[in-house]
């Protein structure tokens, strides 16, 4: 079933990250290499911080962090609204849910090559939120590590804001300026 903890980690360090929470959603074909990239990195010490996964369908048993095939709602919004750094796969749900909270998601995007999704639409849906500075993608998993070393320097330079309403008070503002 999975290593589990009952209770979120407590903050290690003030200002520190204290959590990595890693997503793949509820699609059947597993995300192997996320999983054991994860793994590697541990193992090297490149992630220090504690990392908790919700691995879906994945047949890799993580060694080196806690995880859960899969986890119910409510428990997900509390790992999100609580972590430093949420990575995900390129499902729109998994993307958005950390951005309605202002925090940049990394989204390692599932590959068809590596049968984890039937076609790219992920990758294609990853590079455009990218290309627009909402998330930040990893399209090899070899630069998982460096993402993660450098997320706040990289997450800085992405817009979580939600501009559609800025863009609306704009427009509005401008039809009253007509009206008027």
């Amino acid at each position: 079933m999975g290593r589990t903890k009952e209770v979120l980690p407590k903050r290690t360090s003030i200002g520190g990250i204290i959590l990595i929470f890693v997503t793949v959603g509820t699609h059947e074909q597993g995300m192997e290499r996320l999983f054991i990239q994860l793994d590697k990195l541990i193992e090297s010490g490149d992630i220090k911080e504690e990392v908790f996964a919700q691995i879906g369908y994945c047949n890799y048993e993580p060694k080196n962090y806690e995880y859960k095939k899969m986890i119910g709602y409510d428990e997900m919004d509390e790992y999100v609204r609580k972590s430093d750094i949420i990575i995900t796969h390129g499902g729109p749900g998994s993307i958005f849910h950390p951005l309605q909270y202002n925090k940049v998601p990394i989204v390692v995007p599932r590959d068809p090559e590596f049968d984890e999704h039937v076609d790219d639409h992920q990758i294609l849906f990853t590079k455009r939120l990218d290309k627009n500075s909402k998330i930040i993608g990893v399209y090899d998993i070899e630069g998982l590590g460096s993402v993660i070393s450098n997320y706040k320097q990289l997450s800085v330079k992405c817009n979580t804001y939600n501009s559609n309403k800025n863009d609306f008070i704009r427009k509005f503002d401008n039809v009253i300026s007509r009206i008027m």
